[in-house]
């Protein structure tokens, strides 16, 4: 099992900064991916952000140029730094984690999801 605690997100008038943080702690598994979620109201969850263990990272379009991913390993802790924040921005994020769990004999062969508990960021005019 892995447990995922976010932490940043709050009010920030638009065209401000803001970052979020998130560290995955657990026994026995493997991460293959962190990543960044949100769902605005009236909508459905999309994705922000997310990155693999080798650094590959992947941003929807809507945050291109003004989100930056990053992840360290060894500390199992996701960034991300939000800047020229929109109102369009206003939404719960969720921390998203994808990783293989461990057993004595080896990796299991599928990967789990795992989601943190959602930090608000409300985006002012």
């Amino acid at each position: 099992q892995v447990q995922l605690v976010e932490s940043g997100g709050g009010l920030v008038q638009a065209g401000g900064s803001l970052g979020l943080s998130c560290v995955a702690s657990g026994t026995m598994f493997s991460l293959n991916a962190m990543g960044w979620y949100r769902r605005a109201p009236g909508k459905q969850r999309e994705l922000v952000a997310s990155i693999t263990t080798s650094n590959g990272a992947t941003y929807s379009d809507s945050v291109k140029g003004r989100f930056t991913i990053s992840l360290d390993n060894a500390k199992k802790t996701v960034l991300l730094q939000m800047t020229g924040l929109k109102p369009e921005d206003t939404a719960v994020y969720y921390c998203h984690a994808e990783a293989f769990t461990l057993t004595p004999v080896g990796r299991l062969p599928a990967p789990d999801n795992y989601w943190g508990q959602g930090t608000q960021v409300t985006i002012s005019t």
